[in-house]
């Protein structure tokens, strides 16, 4: 196992997908103040990525022709139709811009929720247009870029899962999982965007 350190470097994108791209602009680059940085297209196919800081950004694909099966779920709530999505989480620098963007948010006509403590974190909880639960949130305590702690409050599963007692106990997973390349899909992507559609 590599123990050198990955130099991550915050989020690159967050890929999403609309069915109205005009609307989801307005309501990221207008209403949340995310800005329109970069946009890709061609006749099938548009990718646009808003700026949510620190070279971090939100991108939309919106395939033409083809409709979202779109709905709506709360954040952090179990639903069969959200399998391996749940919602995203925006970071702010403090409590002043949590609250400044709640204030933002209500102004605009939209609906968002108290701020809600969760000891490490303080959030909000809002909707964007294409019915993805958002989350803005400022670590109240924040544990990132600090070390294994076994002790630290922050560990605070009383039933952690082996991985979790593996790595409190010695600092080391036993063993990794390996994966597998899902290769079709992201091709297809690729010939879309510089306009070479593959039939199926």
């Amino acid at each position: 196992m590599d123990h050198t350190p990955v130099q991550w470097a915050g989020l690159n994108h967050l890929a999403l997908i609309t069915d109205d791209m005009d609307t989801t602009t307005r309501f990221w680059h207008g209403v949340l103040g995310a800005p329109l940085v970069a946009t890709i297209g061609n006749a099938q196919f548009r990718h646009y990525f808003f700026d949510v800081g620190h070279a971090a950004t939100v991108a939309f694909f919106e395939y033409r022709g083809h409709q979202v099966n779109r709905f709506a779920k709360p954040a952090g709530v179990p639903d069969a139709r959200a399998v391996q999505f749940d919602h995203v989480s925006l970071n702010l620098p403090d409590e002043a811009a949590l609250l400044a963007l709640r204030q933002r948010l209500l102004k605009e006509g939209c609906e968002v929720t108290e701020v809600i403590d969760h000891g490490l974190m303080q959030s909000i909880y809002f909707t964007d247009p294409n019915g993805i639960a958002l989350e803005a949130s400022w670590w109240a305590n924040d544990p990132t870029g600090q070390g294994l702690a076994p002790d630290a409050a922050r560990y605070s599963d009383p039933n952690p899962v082996p991985a979790v007692r593996e790595l409190l106990a010695g600092g080391a997973l036993s063993t990794l999982p390996t994966t597998r390349l899902i290769d079709a899909p992201t091709g297809d992507v690729y010939h879309i965007v510089h306009g070479q559609h593959v039939a199926p």
